[in-house]
């Protein structure tokens, strides 16, 4: 199962867990009241599973395509690693499916604090449009995840502040109502 918990304040490298002391566990439920959609699935079948074909259908997600993160896999991985690292929003959902290695997606709460989601291998998340959030590897420095779209990607990263979009002005409002 996924793990998640809020962050510490600590400047140090964003590939470390950032577990504060006491730790301050954050649960699948609380994920949901923020739109984060979770699955666990075996990744070692992700070519021809049924449950992941089922939420592909179901979510309308007819896109994909699979991206590893490592230093000699991907052009300019330092830069990337950098970008994706800026706190950012989109104006579609992003959904991603780790299919090896691991790393974190960090979300921000409805009080704009930032929580941690630990991915590993076999996880599946949707984060919805308009949620800031950013993305690093961990000190694996790996992690082959499959992306998914509805539609025809789009790789437009918003980095804050961008909270004059439609996205994101609907995501404020899906919080005030969940809260």
């Amino acid at each position: 199962m996924v793990q998640a918990w809020y962050m510490d304040e600590s400047p140090d490298d964003p590939r470390r867990p950032h577990r504060p002391e006491p730790g301050r566990p954050v649960g699948l439920e609380q994920l949901r009241r923020l739109g984060v959609l979770y699955w666990k699935l075996d990744a070692d079948k992700y070519e021809n599973d049924p449950e992941l074909e089922k939420i592909r259908r179901e979510r309308n997600y007819s896109w994909m395509d699979i991206i590893t993160i490592t230093k000699d896999k991907l052009p300019n991985y330092e830069e990337k690693i950098k970008m994706f690292y800026e706190e950012h929003l989109h104006l579609d959902d992003e959904i991603r499916y780790i299919l090896d290695g691991s790393g974190y997606f960090d979300v921000r709460d409805a009080e704009d604090k930032w929580i941690r989601i630990h991915m590993e291998k076999g996880d599946m998340i949707t984060l919805p449009a308009g949620i800031y959030h950013r993305f690093t590897v961990d000190e694996q420095n790996y992690v082959k995840a499959m992306r998914l779209f509805v539609g025809d990607p789009v790789w437009t990263a918003y980095n804050r502040p961008a909270d004059h979009f439609d996205a994101r002005e609907q995501y404020v409002k899906f919080l005030t109502q969940t809260a």
